[in-house]
């Protein structure tokens, strides 16, 4: 049998492992940031009527710059955030968040170019930074996972990045970023900075979005999902918003026709009953705020989440708890820290499955010893 090492591969690409998180068949699984709640079948015969309706035109090619919904896409930017002025010339949407990153560092970033970021953050911004031929900087964030603009600034002054990656709410921590520290690294940065806002609906009451910071700053890319509040993980679209003149570079390097025709129609129909869709939006939030409440008063330390997740720990042994959850039916992710576990907020019969897992893993794990600050207390980590 042939195996990786006898094609000629890239030499740089020997020994990765592909990105995945678990997939596996349990009652409760809050590992990868779904959203719970599924299309109504109101909204399931619409979906279903708008594929037919492209359907009869399958043999032709989609729109190629998918100006429809590129124009519904401005047009719920500036309802999520009122006065961004977006224009569809101003939007961009391709396969995926995933996908809108390759674009940017295929057209910013390649041989002999440097993206940043701050982990722990996202782990593809540096996987998908890595096949693309450019160099990964990790400037890491502070010890309670914000980033104080100074330590941002002298990063980027260090480092003089062509592509700086902010997450804001920062996955897996859940933990927004103050416009300042964007601010400051858009002043200093001599390249491109990328917001990466996937969980930007979830975030909590006067936190602001990055889209505010639009105007005047033609290197700062802006992205979002539907996968996400939205409940559209299986659509994979993603779209980011930014100056025409970004746009006009990733055209050089998008596939042609790389949306499909079916894509757009159901990212539009979405859109369209966005309404109903995010409507589950303010549940979810309050099942985060519940959940980090619960396991703060259980003696944990939890990160401050602005995001449909919260990262929570500490562990001596992770592997165990983890492990103790899964045999319990709830799958959740060895993400992040070392010493640390993330969890999806789901549906509240979810989340009560998850709190009763959770503390018999823990008593399996560390008999006698109670629950959690539990088996490596309350000793600070260093990041």
């Amino acid at each position: 049998m042939t195996s990786l090492n006898d094609l000629p591969l890239r030499d740089d690409l020997r020994g990765r492992e592909p990105y995945g998180a678990p997939q596996l068949d349990v009652p409760y699984a809050l590992n990868t940031n779904e959203n719970p709640y599924p299309p109504s079948e109101h909204l399931v015969k619409a979906l279903g009527e708008a594929v037919m309706d492209v359907a009869a035109g399958l043999n032709r090619y989609p729109d190629r710059d998918a100006v429809a919904l590129r124009t519904d896409l401005a047009a719920y930017l500036d309802t999520d955030t009122p006065g961004a002025g977006l224009t569809w010339e101003r939007v961009w949407a391709a396969n995926g968040s995933n996908e809108i990153i390759q674009q940017i560092l295929q057209a910013f970033g390649g041989p002999g170019r440097t993206a940043l970021g701050f982990e722990p953050s996202y782990s593809m911004h540096p996987i998908i930074t890595a096949v693309s031929g450019t160099r990964w900087v990790n400037a890491f964030r502070d010890e309670d996972f914000g980033l104080e603009p100074e330590r941002a600034v002298a990063a980027v002054a260090e480092y003089r990045p062509d592509v700086v990656f902010l997450t804001s709410p920062n996955n897996p921590t859940g933990t927004a970023l103050p416009l300042a520290a964007i601010e400051a690294v858009l002043e200093a940065a001599p390249g491109m900075v990328v917001v990466d806002e996937a969980y930007a609906e979830f975030r909590r009451e006067g936190t602001p979005s990055a889209l505010t910071l639009l105007a005047g700053n033609p290197r700062l890319i802006v992205t979002r999902t539907m996968s996400k509040a939205f409940a559209m993980a299986g659509t994979r679209l993603g779209y980011l918003a930014a100056d025409p003149a970004v746009i006009e570079a990733l055209l050089l390097v998008r596939m042609p026709y790389h949306l499909s025709s079916v894509t757009q129609a159901v990212a539009r129909t979405a859109l369209a009953h966005g309404e109903e869709l995010l409507g589950g939006v303010a549940a979810l939030r309050r099942e985060r705020d519940d959940l980090v409440a619960w396991l703060r008063g259980e003696g944990y330390r939890v990160a401050d989440s602005d995001a449909n997740f919260v990262l929570f720990g500490t562990f001596e042994n992770r592997r165990r708890v983890w492990e103790g959850l899964l045999e319990r039916g709830v799958l959740i992710r060895e993400v992040g820290p070392p010493e640390w576990l993330r969890v999806s907020v789901g549906a509240p019969e979810e989340m009560a499955a998850f709190r009763t897992a959770l503390r018999e893993a823990c008593e399996a794990a560390a008999p006698g010893a109670g629950t959690a600050g539990n088996s490596a207390g309350d000793n600070e980590e260093s990041l």
